[in-house]
Order: structure tokens, then C-alpha cells, then sequence
């Protein structure tokens, strides 16, 4: 079959159902005129167009013909042998070769066909004109202009088909490419709620569960000796599983912190570091700086978390006896620094991110403040306390994710 043949659609099969009504009706027809006409070969007509007809049927009914271009040439050269016989026994055969243009062009390789449409208006011209004794103009123009119709016909229904193929694979293709994009921007999703989760389980349940768990400790070392504080120290421990029961159900329902219900930033800072104070043998104080402007609640959660994590770390590793955390409106930008004058330590040799270690704190306090355009700064010493600071953008640019270098600069206050 030609490798250009479209494949069978409803269009095609109706015009695949004319053809075959087509070349019947023309065979019908010159076998009634013979009959009719009294002509003596007629009964040799009759019998030519009968098994032109059913050659031409069998090659429908066969599928080796439809799926096999060299059986479909063996066909369609037998079904024109019988129509030369047919020519040759009438002139009313001619009218035969439009169809036979049809067929040959579309089972026939391009090149292939053409020779064999411009044969069969060469056979069609030169019969016609032995039948008729004479040869006029008008005996070429009829086949030859039938030939050049369909082969206009053919041809074009071809080109557009390839053009309507390369559509389809276009479609296709950008159908298949906008599945994969979905699916990985739906990846992307994953991924990035993953990385939320865990940032929101670190700064609020493992920090108040390693609270607690220091709290129960304290217990445990001033038993039996201090029972008072003891059951303070307990006291506590259940308050801070309180909070961190509201937390967690707020964490759930993917509102805002209940440390910032009700209140300001700077008042769930002044909160955090009263709490701390209370609960663990840490003086934390509270500074405000700059006047306050009203935040975006990302804003306000992410730098809450950050200083949540920062005296976490102070109160787990740093043995310090001060800390200091400080809130500033500096126009453009908002900023929170911890600075503690703890142990210290050695910032090329920071714990690995993992469960056997911890060190989950600063990669989240990095990947907070780089989804809001901020900066995160850090400076530590062995020996010499840690600064911690925060900025965060007011402006347009800092609503969107980029990523931004961690700078040497320390934003607050610097304790030695």
C-alpha cells in the first residue's frame, strides 16, 4: 500500500463507498448499452464487466490486499487487464479509467502511480479513438483532464492528511509534555510540602518535645532532694506539652501559630523568650527597635520559627546564661537577631543534617528565609557565644522563592 494512504477514517470509507459505487454503475452501464444497442460482441461485454466486477470485489474482500503493497499491484494490474479487454470490446469502457485513476494513485507508490494514470489515459485516448475512426481533440481532452483531476484530488487529500497527521503528533506531543510537566510540577509540590512539614514539625513539636524532655530531666535531678522543684520543673513540662498540643492541632489545620493569635510579632517574641526563661535556667530578653508595620503572616511565621529554633539550639548546646533576641523595622526590611554568649562553636564543623545528629535547625532556618528573599547570617566561635540574624524584604521582592547568598555581615548586635 503507499505509505502516504490515510488511514481508514469515516470520511475516507464514504469516499472509498462512492468509488466502489462508481466503478459498479459505470460497468452496469456499459454493459446495459451493448445490450441495448444490439451490438455483436455485447454478450463478450457483459461477461468482461461481470469479471472486471468481481476481480474488483475480491480485492475489497481480501485484506493481504489492503496490507500488502505488492499484492494490491498484482490486483489492481488484473483488474486493468480486464479493463483493456473491456476497452477493446467497447468504447463505453473509457469511462471506467476515471475510477482506475483514483485506484492506482492511491495503492501505488507516488511515482508508480502517476505512470500508471497517464498509461491509462493513454490507453483510454488511443481506444476511444479506434472505436470512433478518427482522432480529435476532443477524444484527449476527456481521459487527460479526468487524469489530471484526480490526480489533483489525490494528491491534495494527501498533502492535507500529512499536514493533519503532523497536527495530531503536535497535539500529542504537547498533550504528552503538559502530562509530564503536571506531573512534575506536581513532584515539585510534593517535595516542597515535604520540606514544609519537616521545617514546621522541627521548630514547633521536636523543639517542644526536647523542652519537655529537658524539663523531665531537671525533675529527675532534683528528686529526692527538692520535691518543690521538681514539680515545678514537671509543671512545666506538662504546660509545654499543653502548647505543643495546641501546636500540633493548629499545625494540622494549617493555621496560623497560636503564638500569634491575638497578638504582634514582637509580643510572641516577648512571650517566647519569657517562656524560655521560665522553663530552663536561661535569661532571655526581649528587644524591640524600629516602628512596627504590619506584616505578611508568611513574615511573621518564619521569623518566629527561626527565633523558636535559635533559642532551642541556645538552651540544647550553647550552656549560655544570656540571650538576647532583638525585633527591627529598618524600613525596607525586617530583621530578628539571637545572640547568646554560650559555647560557641566552629562553623566548619557543623553536625550533619540527620537523625542520628539533629542539625536540622539551621538548614530550615536557611530554607525559610531564602522562600521569602531574606538573608540568614551566623557568627560563632568556640568560646565566644553566637550571633544569629534574620532579614527578611518588605518589599515586592521578597514575595517570591530565589535563592540568596548567606553574607558575612552581621545584621544586630554582636556579644563577644
Amino acid at each position: 500500500m503507499n505509505t502516504t494512504a490515510p488511514a481508514p477514517t469515516p470520511t475516507t470509507r464514504t469516499l472509498a463507498w462512492c468509488l466502489h459505487l462508481l466503478i459498479g454503475g459505470l460497468l452496469v452501464l456499459a454493459a446495459a448499452r451493448s445490450v441495448a444497442d444490439g451490438a455483436p460482441r455485447s454478450a463478450a461485454v457483459v461477461v468482461t464487466a461481470a469479471a472486471m466486477g468481481v476481480a474488483y470485489a475480491a480485492g475489497q474482500l481480501l485484506p493481504r490486499v489492503r496490507a500488502d503493497r505488492r499484492a494490491a499491484a498484482v490486483w489492481l494490474a488484473a483488474v486493468g487487464a480486464l479493463w483493456l479487454v473491456l476497452l477493446a470490446l467497447s468504447p463505453d469502457g473509457v469511462w471506467a479509467a476515471f475510477p482506475l485513476y483514483f485506484l492506482q494513485l492511491h495503492l501505488l507508490p507516488r511515482r508508480a502511480g502517476l505512470v500508471a494514470v497517464v498509461a491509462t489515459a493513454a490507453a483510454a485516448v488511443v481506444a476511444f479513438a479506434a472505436h470512433t475512426g478518427a482522432f480529435t481533440l476532443a477524444i484527449a481532452v476527456g481521459p487527460t483532464l479526468g487524469a489530471a483531476v484526480a490526480v489533483a484530488v489525490v494528491w491534495g487529500y494527501q498533502a492535507l492528511y500529512r499536514e493533519s497527521e503532523q497536527r495530531r503528533k503536535l497535539i500529542e506531543e504537547l498533550t504528552t509534555t503538559r502530562a509530564d510537566l503536571a506531573e512534575a510540577q506536581h513532584a515539585a509540590g510534593v517535595l516542597a510540602e515535604r520540606e514544609r512539614l519537616a521545617r514546621e514539625i522541627h521548630d514547633t513539636l521536636a523543639q517542644g518535645l526536647s523542652s519537655i524532655q529537658l524539663l523531665l530531666r531537671a525533675a529527675e535531678r532534683a528528686l529526692p532532694g527538692r520535691p518543690d522543684a521538681a514539680a515545678r520543673h514537671v509543671d512545666q513540662a506538662r504546660q509545654a506539652a499543653v502548647d505543643n498540643l495546641a501546636e500540633a492541632r493548629r499545625f494540622v489545620a494549617a493555621l496560623t501559630p497560636p503564638t500569634l493569635e491575638g497578638t504582634t510579632l514582637a509580643g510572641a517574641l516577648e512571650r517566647l523568650c519569657a517562656t524560655t526563661s521560665t522553663r530552663h535556667p536561661l535569661t532571655a530578653r526581649f528587644h524591640l527597635t524600629g516602628d512596627p508595620v504590619p506584616l505578611p503572616t508568611a513574615h511573621e511565621v518564619a521569623l518566629l520559627r527561626i527565633a523558636q529554633s535559635a533559642l532551642s539550639n541556645t538552651v540544647r548546646h550553647a550552656r549560655a546564661v544570656h540571650a538576647e533576641v532583638t525585633l527591627s523595622y529598618l524600613g525596607d526590611r525586617v530583621a530578628v537577631d539571637v545572640v547568646d554568649d554560650g559555647a560557641g562553636f566552629a562553623q566548619d564543623r557543623l553536625p550533619a543534617a540527620g537523625p542520628p545528629h539533629g542539625g536540622f535547625g539551621l538548614a530550615a532556618m536557611r530554607a525559610r528565609v531564602h522562600a521569602l528573599g531574606g538573608s540568614l547570617t551566623i557568627e560563632s566561635a568556640a568560646g565566644r557565644g553566637t550571633a544569629l540574624a534574620a532579614q527578611l524584604p518588605l518589599t515586592a521582592a521578597g514575595h517570591h522563592v530565589g535563592a540568596v547568598e548567606v553574607d558575612g555581615d552581621l545584621g544586630g548586635t554582636r556579644r563577644g
